[in-house]
């Protein structure tokens, strides 16, 4: 198994909540299990040094909208992942030579955590090598204590993007070029950009404000795109609406919903044996993209899982990177 897979597959267990001690029994055969001990998971790695050297650039640098923010307490798996997001920003990784694109890295983590080490820094180091700026979003967790729970990681999300447009001379892309990729409840967060990349959630605060957040494309991979039962993703969900969301606000945030004209071309990865995250909410977000007669691409894989980044290299969805890239460099400028 991949270093990468290693961390992203213990990522999946925290986000569900405690599978990760049935994984880790399961990982120590029976003898663990016949003596009755405590399984212990093993250590994991602390965050790769290149995120702390990343240039960061904070969303907000006038002030966070909204109120509520409450810190949570600290727990083991925040060594790779971050929480307690109270000012979210965007890390930058630079490539050797632009190719004039940019790309929104959104990652995932149940809206319970970012976990920008599979979905982030490795996500930069595949997607550098090919030319592409790439900006790593922390963004803010609905269920940390925000007020308007529903509508802030969509509000950093458009935010995000605006930042990006407003620096594209200093780091040399084009402005009209930057694309997102998200991942789980990251590719629901990006998905729900690429439909509500105009929904009017936050008052302007200066000139950055003004700008498009619409992504020239969206990536969605191993996405969250459905809030029902068995299909969706119930922790994300619960932690995005609330435990008793209304009909009016669980249709507001199913972006499957909202594709029309105005949706970007769009790519799609997911993994057949996904056990967490259904293939069916790709399958949703493609027949409403083709309802809608907007461009789509999506590659199911027969297997990866859940939760795998950059992917296996022994597996084929280690190549949707490069699938990505040869896509993106086909749709019109």
């Amino acid at each position: 198994m991949a270093k990468g897979d290693g961390i992203s597959r213990r990522g999946v267990m925290a986000a569900a909540g405690g599978m990760a001690a049935g994984a880790a029994l399961t990982r120590a055969g029976p003898a663990v299990a016949a003596t009755g001990a405590a399984p212990v998971a093993p250590p994991l790695p602390p965050l790769p040094v290149v995120w702390g050297q990343a240039r960061s650039i904070p969303l907000w640098p006038k002030g966070v909208p909204g109120s509520g923010f409450t810190r949570q307490p600290a727990e083991p798996g925040d060594t790779i992942y971050i929480r307690n997001v109270a000012a979210p920003d965007l890390r930058v990784f630079r490539p050797r030579e632009s190719n004039g694109r940019a790309l929104l890295s959104i990652p995932g983590g149940a809206y319970r955590l970012v976990s920008i080490v599979n979905e982030g820094v490795d996500v930069a180091a595949r997607m550098t090598a090919k030319g592409y700026t790439v900006f790593v979003l922390t963004y803010r967790l609905p269920g940390e204590g925000w007020a308007d729970r529903a509508d802030v990681p969509l509000q950093d999300a458009q935010r995000a993007m605006r930042v990006i447009r407003s620096v594209a001379g200093e780091y040399g892309f084009d402005p009209a070029q930057v694309s997102v990729v998200g991942f789980s409840a990251g590719g629901h967060l990006a998905a729900s950009l690429a439909t509500g990349f105009a929904e009017p959630l936050a008052p302007g605060v200066d000139a950055i404000d003004r700008l498009d957040a619409r992504p020239a494309t969206a990536a969605l991979i191993y996405p969250v795109i459905s809030h029902a039962a068995g299909i969706g993703h119930a922790l994300s969900t619960q932690l995005l609406l609330g435990d008793a969301p209304g009909a009016a606000l669980v249709e507001r945030r199913s972006p499957a919903l909202h594709v029309t004209a105005q949706t970007p071309p769009t790519f799609l990865v997911h993994s057949l044996d996904d056990p967490a995250v259904p293939p069916e909410n790709s399958r949703i977000m493609m027949r409403a993209l083709e309802a809608a007669k907007r461009p789509v691409e999506a590659h199911f894989f027969q297997e990866g899982g859940h939760g795998y980044g950059t992917g296996d290299p022994a597996l084929p969805a280690h190549y949707w990177p490069d699938l990505l890239a040869a896509w993106i460099a086909r749709q019109p400028r």
